[in-house]
């Protein structure tokens, strides 16, 4: 199978539906995005305000991609069976509560009536929770996509969604590392009340019911677990957000331990960098939006090339400009891989199996926010430029795979 075009059945063919209002579904992601990025820019101030040892920050993000990883799927099965906008109502509601149950545990811990134990056992269950709830997002959106788009039009329409998602990337980490710097608490209530946000826009503005190809035909099976015709997009998927997740949660000790900033400031530092790689991410993803001739294998390798120079740069940062520069350029590749690895995965397959196929994919990428997070702070404790270093070959060898599997393919 080739890895840049991929051989569309006859189903996928289908009469497109009505055209999706783009705007509140962009919207949605968005406020999403902005809650989940919140707190990667303020879990590293919070577990040292906390008296926690750094692994605690790791076990966090970790326990949230478990639950993504184990529920993305599933969330997308549910998408092809129900309906989409069912599900984001669902999603966002419950991961707006989970939040909330966040917010108001680590005020308490803060104010020492919470004890260290049960708030580190209230820091990891709250975030799988918000793991498993906004697991119902992604694929959802992803899949909305693919249900309304022909797969010529595909990577154009991911790279809107992940622009919005990059958006979110800039504005939540900006704001809560601003509040963080006043009340670390503050942050965490803010971004507890964007799901409800997302929720109400999508109530409201998102149509109901499913599209015509959505449909399953009588007797088709349903997609297996290790479907070979996602085997590349989720191997990428994988990798990549393996790779953003080791930066994200390593970013604020960095900041801290490298440039040896207090605890407030490395939060701004924090949200600082997480706001050079919003920016660059969306910069990137204009280029996937108007280059619409380019392979998307091509658009993977060249991605991964870039990102891994970024991260491996940060090894040798020892200011915080350096710091910014290399997570932007980091974040420019990664806005080059993204869309296209989903549109990837949406083109090889079926019109009804297209929540189950953002479902495998959003899975992949859970299975890199798990591993991601403990080999990043197990390696942080080694050396703080290690896991850097082994993120930017972790990127060079996705390049050089898929180099070969596009020229093979040729």
């Amino acid at each position: 199978m080739r890895t840049d075009t991929v051989s569309i059945p006859a189903a996928t063919e289908l009469p497109r539906s009505p055209a999706l209002p783009m705007g509140p579904l962009v919207f949605a992601a968005l406020t999403g995005t902005m809650a989940m990025m919140a707190f990667v820019a303020v879990v590293g101030p919070l577990v040292r305000r906390l008296g926690l040892p750094e692994w605690v920050a790791g076990l966090s993000v970790t326990a949230g991609g478990v639950l993504w990883m184990l529920m993305a799927r599933w969330w997308g099965g549910v998408g092809d069976r129900h309906g989409r906008k069912p599900v984001l109502l669902v999603g966002f509601a419950a991961f707006a509560l989970a939040y909330g149950a966040l917010a108001l545990g680590m005020d308490l811990a803060l104010g020492h009536q919470l004890g260290a134990a049960a708030a580190l056992v209230l820091l990891v269950a709250a975030r799988a929770l918000i793991g498993a709830f906004y697991a119902a997002v992604p694929p959802t959106t992803a899949a909305l996509i693919a249900d309304h788009t022909t797969p010529a039009e595909r990577p154009g329409a991911m790279a809107r969604l992940g622009s919005a998602n990059a958006l979110g990337l800039v504005l939540g980490p900006a704001a809560a590392g601003w509040l963080a710097g006043h009340n670390l608490a503050w942050s965490l209530y803010a971004a507890a009340v964007l799901p409800v946000i997302a929720l109400t826009v999508v109530w409201f503005a998102l149509p109901g019911g499913r599209t015509a190809g959505a449909q399953r035909p009588p007797g088709a099976r349903p997609m297996g677990l290790l479907d070979a015709r996602l085997r590349p997009a989720a191997l990428t998927g994988f990798a990549a957000m393996g790779s953003v997740a080791i930066a994200q949660v390593l970013v604020g000790f960095y900041a801290i331990d490298r440039l040896g900033l207090p605890v407030d400031q490395g939060a701004r530092a924090a949200g600082l960098a997480l706001t050079c790689v919003g920016v660059a991410l969306i910069v990137s993803q204009q280029f996937v939006m108007r280059c619409k001739g380019v392979a998307l294998a091509r658009w993977i390798a060249l991605g991964a090339l870039i990102a891994g120079a970024g991260c491996a740069g940060v090894a040798a940062a020892h200011t915080q400009a350096m710091l910014l520069g290399c997570y932007g350029v980091m974040a420019f590749g990664m806005g080059l891989i993204f869309p296209n690895f989903q549109a990837m995965a949406a083109n090889a397959v079926q019109p009804h199996e297209q929540g189950a196929a953002a479902g495998t994919l959003s899975a992949a990428q859970g299975l890199g926010m798990v591993l991601g997070p403990i080999v990043g702070t197990l390696l942080y404790r080694q050396s703080p430029s290690l896991p850097y270093l082994l993120v930017g070959a972790g990127l060079w060898a996705l390049a050089l795979f898929t180099h070969l599997r596009l020229r093979t393919s040729r």
